[in-house]
């Protein structure tokens, strides 16, 4: 039976819009807030890419991968990615219309891709992230040469290129885990543009909210509020749990985790919420291994149906 509450979180979402959940808490407000996931753009479908979409699904973004060569753009080489293009580039990156919020990473198999690649993007709307790969060498000759077409130069040193961070990747493998991490550090530099009730985390796990939105039976929600200290998620972190004791999503795991689960079945059909601390420091869980030496506070509700 459908939630409305997390029926219209869902929804939204699935429409590429932001939206809310609110709760009041021993007085306090607050509001986790569930962005739709950022579409990561892949031009070319080579080693690097097809490792990268593995990592970037992962990451919670909705991959796109577009190369001109049915061999390379095709779901097998590509089963987590959400569209597969199989498209000259030009006409590919016109017919995707890139906005402002995407990310897009220029890897194709050579210099004249490239060149027409960035060429149509800069045309249009720069978006969000805009990397390249490459040597240094060839990176530098191309941008100067597309400067000299009369493209912005500002535009182009924003463009990052070579792509990746520098951590001395070699394999296409390490080469993607560089640039997913140069696409996690973009993504948490944005400005905040929430209310200061705000949690942290703000990713949409669509599983977990399909089922609070359409899921059968009863079912709890578990809700980081606050966090001190080392812990393995932060506020925001959002679970929920069914009468079997099935979870959809995470707040961290382990011992803490396996608390709140137990304490959120004991609430199921009785229409109650509940705070719990949890405590995970060192001395706690050395016996399962765990490093993290902090608490966290969350909240518990049965949801209705």
């Amino acid at each position: 039976m459908a939630n409305n509450e997390f029926e219209t979180i869902f929804s939204a979402l699935r429409r590429g819009e932001a939206a809310a959940l609110h709760r009041t808490v021993g007085g306090a407000e607050h509001t986790r807030r569930f962005v739709p996931r950022e579409r990561l753009i892949l031009l070319g479908g080579g080693h690097v890419a097809r490792a990268l979409a593995e990592v970037a699904a992962a990451l919670d973004f909705a991959v796109t991968v577009v190369d001109d060569r049915p061999a390379f753009a095709n779901r097998e080489r590509f089963p987590r990615a959400e569209q597969i293009v199989c498209d000259a580039f030009e006409g590919a990156i016109r017919a995707l219309d890139v906005r402002a919020g995407d990310y897009v990473c220029v890897l194709t198999r050579g210099h004249r891709w490239d060149r027409e690649c960035l060429q149509e993007l800069l045309r249009g709307t720069e978006p969000s992230y805009l990397g390249m790969i490459g040597s240094k060498r060839r990176v530098r000759g191309l941008l100067d040469a597309l400067a000299e077409e009369g493209f912005d130069r500002a535009a182009l040193q924003r463009i990052h290129a070579p792509i990746g961070l520098m951590i001395g990747a070699v394999t296409p493998e390490e080469i993607a885990v560089s640039i997913a991490a140069q696409l996690i550090e973009h993504r948490r530099a944005q400005p905040a543009d929430a209310a200061e009730d705000a949690l942290a985390q703000t990713n949409s796990d669509m599983g977990l909210l399909r089922f609070l939105a359409e899921g059968e039976g009863k079912k709890a929600l578990c809700l980081v509020l606050e966090t001190r200290g080392s812990t393995p998620v932060k506020s925001g972190a959002v679970m929920a749990v069914d009468a079997q004791g099935n979870i959809y999503g995470t707040i961290g795991g382990g011992c803490g985790e396996a608390e709140a689960i137990t304490r959120a079945r004991a609430l199921l059909g009785t229409g109650a919420s509940a705070v719990i601390e949890v405590d995970m420091t060192e001395d706690a869980a050395a016996e399962d291994g765990l490093t993290c030496g902090g608490t966290m506070k969350v909240y518990l509700e049965d949801v209705k149906a």
